[in-house]
């Protein structure tokens, strides 16, 4: 079993656990913030990590995120390598609202999942693939 190393900035957040169903940790506002729709923030997750080297952390909102706060993950997915592993290299997941609204400390707004990194690659440039067409972008059609 891997560890992680964890060091929290704030202790009115609920500590980050692992779950027995599921494949998704959650991640913690530890601040309250108050955005008017169209503004961007970053909200700290009042976390710092060190990863199993090997491995990275990806952040996405939860399911719930959007409809309960009305804010997008600007950047769709954050991706924390094990290199960002200092005291202050805190999490953030930067946010736009789309209407007015508040995020309260302790506030489950995000997930995250360890994943292997992607091994070491060459690419090989050719002149033609050998595999057959599927038809592009797009193609499969939406039924």
């Amino acid at each position: 079993m891997e560890e992680i190393l964890i060091k929290y900035h704030n202790n009115n957040i609920d500590k980050v656990t692992s779950i027995k169903q599921g494949d998704w940790i959650d991640l913690r506002a530890a601040q309250t913030v108050e955005l008017k729709a169209g503004q961007f923030a970053l909200i700290s997750l009042g976390v710092s990590m060190k990863l199993p080297k090997g491995y990275e952390a990806h952040i996405v909102p939860r399911s719930s995120t959007f409809k309960t706060w009305g804010i997008e993950q600007t950047n769709h997915m954050g991706v924390i390598d094990n290199s960002y592993c200092g005291d202050n290299d805190i999490w953030m997941m930067p946010v736009r609202a789309t209407r007015d609204t508040v995020i309260n400390e302790n506030d489950r707004i995000c997930q995250f999942r360890i994943i292997e990194k992607m091994p070491n690659i060459t690419f090989k440039e050719v002149e033609h693939l050998d595999d057959n067409n599927r038809g592009g972008f797009g193609s499969t059609g939406t039924k």
